[in-house]
C-alpha cells in the first residue's frame, strides 16, 4: 500500500469535515503532517478523478465535489494505489528446471492479486463519511 492512498483519504475526510469551505494545500499538509508539495501531487490525482475542485488565488484551495456518504475507500484506492500490493519484483525464474523456482512468480502473483481483491472488497464497505464518523467517535 502506498502512502498516497493514506494522504488522499485523510485529505478527503478533512475536506468533508469542512463542508462548503476551501482548504489550501498548506492547511491540508499541516493536518496530514506532510509537505504541501506532496499534498498538491495527491490532490492533483483527486482533481483529475473529480473528487475535488480547485480555485487559485487568495481564498483558493481545494473543495470536495463528491458526496462523502457515497464515495468509498475502494474508489480512492482504485485511483491512488491500485496494484500497489503486488511487488515490482518476485522471486523465481520461469525457465528453471525446478518446480519451486519455475512457478513461484506465477503463484505469488496470484496470491497478491487475490489479496488486492479482498482489500478492495473490504474498502468498498467504508465511505469517507464512515471515516469521519469514526473520528468524531474519538472525541
Amino acid at each position: 500500500m502506498n502512502s498516497e492512498f493514506t494522504i488522499a483519504v485523510h485529505s478527503l475526510v478533512y475536506l468533508a469535515y469542512l463542508p462548503e469551505k476551501m482548504a489550501s494545500s498548506d492547511m491540508i499538509a499541516d493536518n496530514v503532517g506532510t509537505h504541501s508539495a506532496r499534498v498538491r501531487k495527491v490532490m492533483s490525482g483527486l482533481r483529475r478523478s473529480s473528487f475535488v475542485e480547485t480555485r487559485e488565488g487568495s481564498g483558493g484551495g481545494y473543495r470536495l465535489t463528491i458526496d462523502p456518504k457515497a464515495v468509498t475507500l475502494a474508489d480512492i484506492y482504485r485511483v491512488m494505489a491500485q496494484g500497489s500490493l503486488i511487488p515490482s519484483w518476485c522471486s523465481g525464474n520461469p525457465g528453471m528446471d525446478c518446480l519451486v523456482g519455475s512457478n513461484m512468480n506465477q503463484v505469488m502473483t496470484g496470491i497478491f492479486c487475490t489479496a488486492e481483491k479482498k482489500l478492495e472488497e473490504h474498502l468498498s464497505g467504508i465511505t469517507i463519511q464512515d471515516v469521519l464518523k469514526q473520528i468524531h467517535a474519538c472525541e
